[in-house]
């Protein structure tokens, strides 16, 4: 089956495009699931966080308090590294288990980190969704509760805008309205699926 990693920097509206890529039966490995998946209550690798960062990164029901886990790393490379080579392991396992089991024309892995691990090589296409720098500040200081320092930390560790699109395969530019995103992902499942087909006549003959 044909994979296709979705990837985006923090704000250009990844999950809206998995979204509408979902709404066309395309089934979705998200990697950021699978991240909270792997920290829920009482896993293994919550307890290492909890004892290497402290207890006061858990809420009262034993919960992973995410933000301010992602403000501590951002602000210290070597915690990040630490939580990196904690958890990355643990999600690449279990997306390679949920990507094996997905049905369809072709899988969507929707990762912001597509490009930035070894989670590329899992994909045979780069969708890139593309804004600036100025639109992914606007909107996740709109959607989250992070600082304006932490966002800007997370954008300088994420690959470089022009390096992403370098590695893209496709490109969708969601500068515009969720309706124009709409019509560029319908444009681009046809196509997907187009291919899909192309690459499964193919088979016999290899």
């Amino acid at each position: 089956m044909m994979i296709v990693g979705l990837t985006g920097g923090i704000g250009s509206g990844k999950s809206a495009a998995a979204e509408l890529f979902a709404a066309q039966g395309i089934e979705l490995v998200d990697t950021d699931l699978l991240a909270r998946e792997v920290v829920e209550a009482g896993s293994p690798a919550l307890l290492a966080i909890a004892e290497h960062f402290g207890d006061d990164l858990l809420d009262s029901a034993g919960n992973l308090d995410r933000a301010r886990l992602r403000a501590l790393v951002f602000a210290d490379p070597e915690k990040k590294v630490w939580l990196e080579a904690l958890l990355h392991p643990l999600i690449r396992a279990l997306m390679m288990s949920r990507l094996a089991a997905c049905t369809g024309p072709y899988c969507l892995l929707v990762s912001p980190l597509l490009l930035e691990t070894d989670q590329a090589e899992a994909v045979d296409r780069v969708l890139v969704i593309d804004v600036s720098k100025e639109t992914q500040l606007a909107r996740t200081l709109q959607r989250d509760g992070s600082s304006l320092e932490t966002i800007e930390a997370i954008i300088e560790a994420q690959i470089a805008r022009p390096d992403r699109l370098a590695r893209a395969d496709d490109i969708i530019s969601n500068e515009s309205d969720l309706a124009s995103l709409a019509d560029a992902v319908l444009a681009q499942h046809k196509q997907y699926c187009v291919m899909s087909k192309a690459a499964q006549m193919s088979k016999p003959n290899e």
